[in-house]
Formats: structure tokens, sequence, C-alpha cells
């Protein structure tokens, strides 16, 4: 009823940075759900990342196309069990691209060339968190596009120069698209909150995923 009653406008929260509220369907985020648990299952199971210094990070994270590990891709997940990732598929691409088209409108110069080529899926539990970090271990300076399902949270997006102000706080819902690219590609950007429980309860998911589709820039 709220949403109804005061409608989110799409917003440009940073120069490049977009939030378009509610651009995943309902059945499109059940569609991405039944993806997400299929790829958690294998063949490089869902798991808790961790980290050199010997931290453990909350949300727990599944790649597709490409393996992330801090801080590099690889094609087989040799931190994990060693296996191959699964493979990106091309539907997943063309969703990249109809969000760069939705959040840039005409002024998406290159989206028709965007190419993603790996997706990190994370899931957030109630008390799962995300530093203020950078997207950085890519060599494509392309644009991310971050698809929220699940519970609503808020989403920190900050400046290029360090993990302090100036940032914005950004509530993302269930459905709602992010995209980044172009004067804010390597904003430092985090999550200090889920709001558990607010997910609605037809998609049949408990917490948060987060699906970010990136271009590596990398080849075989």
């Amino acid at each position: 009823m709220s949403a109804e009653l005061f409608p989110r406008e799409r917003a440009e929260v940073a120069p490049g940075a977009v939030h378009v509220p509610g651009w995943l369907s309902p059945a499109r985020q059940r569609e991405l759900v039944a993806s997400c648990r299929e790829w958690a299952r294998g063949p490089v199971p869902i798991r808790h990342t961790k980290l050199p210094g010997g931290g453990v990070m909350s949300v727990m994270t599944v790649c597709v196309g490409w393996h992330w590990q801090p801080y590099r891709y690889t094609r087989t997940a040799d931190d994990v069990n060693g296996a191959r990732v699964a493979g990106f598929p091309d539907w997943l691409a063309e969703l990249g691209r109809e969000a760069l088209a939705a959040a840039y409108g005409g002024a998406g110069a290159g989206r028709g060339a965007y190419a993603p080529d790996t997706a990190l899926v994370n899931f957030y539990d109630g008390d799962a968190r995300m530093g203020m970090h950078q997207d950085k271990d890519e060599r494509s300076g392309a644009p991310v596009v971050s698809l929220s399902i699940g519970d609503t949270c808020v989403f920190r997006f900050g400046n290029t120069e360090n993990r302090g102000r100036p940032y914005t706080d950004v509530e993302l819902v269930s459905g709602d698209l992010f995209v980044f690219g172009g004067a804010s590609r390597f904003a430092f950007h985090g999550v200090p909150r889920v709001l558990p429980g607010t997910a609605d309860p037809a998609l049949g998911l408990a917490g948060r995923l987060n699906i970010t589709l990136r271009e590596t820039g990398l080849r075989d």
C-alpha cells in the first residue's frame, strides 16, 4: 500500500549511478531466485568467502561465469573445491543490457555493446553486512548492474576517494535495479543494514539476494 501511496521514482544518486525502483517484476524475481538456488548447489557451492587476512565475509557468495576470490577472477574455484564455475548464460547478459537501457536510457552510450561475463550472487541473512569497498578487480570499466531480491537493505553509495563521507544511503527494495558506471564506476559502496522479514512471502525467500553483473575484461 505504501508503494502505491508514495511511488518511488528513478533517481541519479551520483553521476553515472542510477536507482530504478521496482524494475524486476514479481515473476522475474521468482525466476531469478530459482536460478540462484540452482547455482548455489554447484558445481561450486555457495560459501562464506575467506579473506587473505583470515577474516570471513558474513555474506554467502556463489559466482557464475568467472569465480571471484579476493582479489582476482579465475575459471576454477581453487579456494573452494577446484571445480570450474558454472557457465554464464546468454539470457543473463541480455538482462544486463536491458538493465543498462532502463537506467541510462538514450544517454547509455555503449549499452548495446555491454557484455557482462560474470555474476556475483551474494546472499544476506539478517546479520550479514558488506563493508565499504570498490569493485576494481575487473579489467573493464563497464558499468556494474546490481539487482536486489528479497529483504530490503540500506545501500550506502559513496565517493571514489575513500570509504568515508560523502555518501548517500539508498533503500533497496526487492525488484530494485541499481547501476553504477562512468564517473561512479569505482565509487566505494556497501550494505550496513538488512531489514529482516521485509520480503514478499510469495518469493519463498528469507533474506536478501544481490546479483551483480560485471564485465571482467578477461579472456581464457
